[in-house]
């Protein structure tokens, strides 16, 4: 089984909604069609960027829908299938699968703390909803409050269909460590690497690629900094890498949430109307308006400077 169409730039997808705050398919279709034209190798969909656990189990499958569509077999498309349930889970895998999604993903159940034996057995449940699809683990601890430990893995690591971890864990280490217990345990996985801020340092300690919530504001230059990574030029790795992050922490200083941010920016940018964000996400206020221009100036210039 090759592993390479998930190796490279995997935006998570940002959701799209129409004026009465409704899950908008064609704004998800433009919005898609933006991103096939960057060079982008895959979408992560219905992920914390995709603002999924304030979905309903039909919101998401709209989306998904509307993405397979516009995506018409260009793209990668990784689902994000994780409810806090396993019932709506189990649906949501179900139905990635009737549409040919190469991969889905879960987080672990939030809230409970349960047992690491509970976990296994809600991943592998889901898993076993979509039997011929392949099967990425989201390791995000800080939100989840739950972390993909050495035990969990290896237990995970027993399903054939498991191919990857999306992690965004903090530490990098957590890349290289993952990358090791797989390889003890005879096989070949994909890491992506989950903090944008850390792209550079989690390429060079084995991540292939990377997933992230701030790619699909600046696509092009996510894909750049693969290709200078690639390339061995350091050094312009580590500026470009300075020079996104600034985007980042631009977009993060607002009273509104980084996501609404990111949506006023592409639509400067590209004339994409994407909606705000679900409540209880804050949307824009007018002090953000400075923000945005900012953020907006920045992304501009690392084009113009990079590309």
């Amino acid at each position: 089984m090759s592993l390479e169409k998930y190796k490279g730039i995997i935006p998570a997808f940002y959701a799209c909604y129409g004026d009465d705050g409704n899950i908008c398919k064609e704004r998800t279709k433009k919005y898609v069609e933006f991103l096939i034209e960057k060079g982008v190798k895959g979408l992560y969909v219905g992920g914390s960027s995709g603002e999924c656990i304030y979905h309903s189990v039909q919101d998401r499958k709209d989306t998904l829908e509307a993405v397979m569509e516009a995506a018409k077999g260009k793209l990668t498309i990784i689902a994000h299938v994780a409810c806090n349930n396993t019932k709506d889970s189990c649906e949501l895998a179900r139905h990635a699968e009737s549409l040919g999604v190469d991969a889905i993903a879960t987080i672990p159940p939030i809230y409970f703390r349960l047992p690491e034996k509970a976990i296994a057995k809600y991943w592998n449940e889901i898993s076993d909803a979509a039997p011929n699809t392949d099967y990425v683990i989201y390791n995000i601890p800080q939100l989840a409050g739950v972390a993909l430990t050495a035990s969990l893995f290896d237990e995970m690591l027993k399903n054939p269909r498991v191919i990857g971890v999306k992690n965004s864990s903090m530490p990098i280490q957590d890349i290289q460590m993952f990358k090791r217990q797989a390889k003890m345990r005879g096989k070949d996985i994909v890491i992506f690497n989950g903090p944008d801020e850390q792209f550079v340092g989690g390429r060079l300690i084995g991540a292939e690629g990377g997933i992230g919530g701030t790619y699909g504001v600046m696509p092009e230059l996510y894909v750049k900094l693969d290709e200078l990574i690639k390339a061995c030029d350091f050094d312009k790795a580590r500026e470009l890498q300075d020079a996104v992050n600034e985007v980042t922490y631009t977009m993060c200083s607002g009273v509104g949430n980084m996501y609404a941010v990111a949506k006023a920016v592409l639509k400067k940018r590209a004339g994409l109307e994407l909606g705000g964000v679900r409540a209880p996400l804050l949307n824009l206020e007018e002090s953000d308006e400075a923000v945005v221009e900012k953020a907006y100036n920045l992304v501009m210039e690392a084009i113009e400077k990079f590309m």
